[in-house]
């Protein structure tokens, strides 16, 4: 059986996300299993190369998953014509000028989000990499979620009739790090180290809308700093610069209103960490990271305001679950597949460079709205030779 192999230059797996989705269940996983078959026949092979700044966690990853090649050299790893696919984790702000000097060295570029700290920075991203030649893509996991491949699914049925309103609560309590350890890292709450949570998840909610409900039109946002001491990882208080919440209105053409609360100063009293509720005339839908609840017209209960009795009605009886019907594998996996395939066999990927743009430019717009306290319309990204 003929073999493909493929070198991979991964940068900042390191991190939590980078080492627990895109190295272990990702890449390790595809060559555990013996690579990936091709639609030839073919079997295509990962050889990464782990990249960072920090030796002794290269070192520590490298011998925990059986990767032969680390380096804290980036231009060291770029410099190899053998291995054509790079991949950044790293933070926010060390992404684009790492990028880029990947496309200078003629490499394919697979990346986290956002692709840049701002808007221009993101679209020159996307300049460079097709005038190079060069294939690329943005991760795009949260498509990929069992809940939101099912809320897909019950749209492409016609089950919801007429789309009305699209609901978001997503988040969870990060701790201050004063008496528990902080769950996130400090350079989240530092708008200077390109902190802050709209950056960090508008690029998300961006691609989510766009593909669930349409093309976003126009955005309302308010962002604030609910608690402005915090701790870092090393026991040292710091003011927090950037936002910890955002609340946010989204316009479609379609009628379609979405509201997207998004939190990491609130304790979720729901099934999941984040739950969609899609409605319309014919039913409405509640998803989450991995399961989907749904109720139709003819099973919609008829409340009465009347709060001198205790509430009759059990609304969570009345909604069914969505079944599986088919097996869901990890999201970060199918998209490292697809592109793989992408890269080799030119099968589509979508999600390219441009896409990730979009994802910026909606956070960029959703801190201009705060800022000026107005709906912001988003125009279409254009390009530049």
């Amino acid at each position: 059986m003929d073999q493909i192999r493929v070198g991979i230059i991964m940068n900042g797996v390191t991190g939590r996300m980078g080492t627990r989705q895109h190295l272990d269940r990702s890449i390790i996983a595809i060559r555990d299993q013996g690579g990936l078959t091709l639609a030839d026949g073919r079997k295509l092979l990962v050889d990464p190369i782990l990249v960072g700044r920090n030796a002794a966690k290269l070192k520590e990853l490298a011998s925990r998953y059986g990767v032969d090649r680390w380096t804290t050299s980036l231009d060291e790893a770029l410099a190899d014509p053998n291995d054509t696919i790079y991949f950044d984790a790293q933070l926010t702000d060390l992404r684009a000028a790492a990028v880029k000097k990947a496309i200078a060295a003629g490499k394919h570029v697979f990346c986290e989000k956002p692709t840049a700290g701002d808007l221009d920075e993101a679209i020159e991203l996307v300049r460079l990499a097709n005038a190079a030649g060069v294939k690329h893509g943005v991760v795009q996991d949260k498509l990929f979620l069992p809940g939101i491949r099912k809320l897909k699914r019950l749209i492409d049925g016609g089950f919801f009739g007429d789309l009305l309103s699209f609901r978001l609560n997503f988040g969870y309590w990060v701790f201050e790090g004063d008496w528990q350890q902080p769950n996130r890292p400090s350079w989240n709450y530092r708008a200077e180290e390109g902190g802050g949570l709209i950056l960090d998840m508008y690029p998300h909610w961006r691609y989510v809308l766009d593909n669930i409900i349409g093309p976003v039109k126009s955005v309302l946002c308010h962002g604030q700093v609910h608690v402005p001491r915090r701790w870092d990882e090393n026991g040292d208080e710091y003011r927090a610069t950037a936002e910890d919440a955002a609340y946010g209105m989204f316009q479609f053409d379609n009628g379609v209103l979405a509201q997207f609360t998004t939190s990491w100063v609130t304790r979720p009293y729901r099934d999941e960490i984040g739950e969609w509720q899609l409605d319309g005339t014919l039913g409405s839908a509640v998803a989450g990271l991995r399961d989907c609840r749904v109720q139709s017209r003819a099973n919609t209960p008829m409340p009465v305001w009347n709060p001198d009795i205790p509430n009759p009605i059990d609304f969570r009886a009345g909604w069914s679950e969505v079944p599986d019907n088919q097996e869901f594998g990890n999201a970060f996996r199918i998209q490292w597949e697809m592109f793989l395939r992408h890269v080799v066999e030119d099968a589509e990927f979508p999600w390219d460079l441009l896409e990730g743009a979009k994802g910026v430019q909606l956070a960029e717009l959703a801190m201009r709205s705060w800022h000026e306290r107005r709906w912001i319309d988003i125009p279409d990204l254009e390009i530049p030779a």
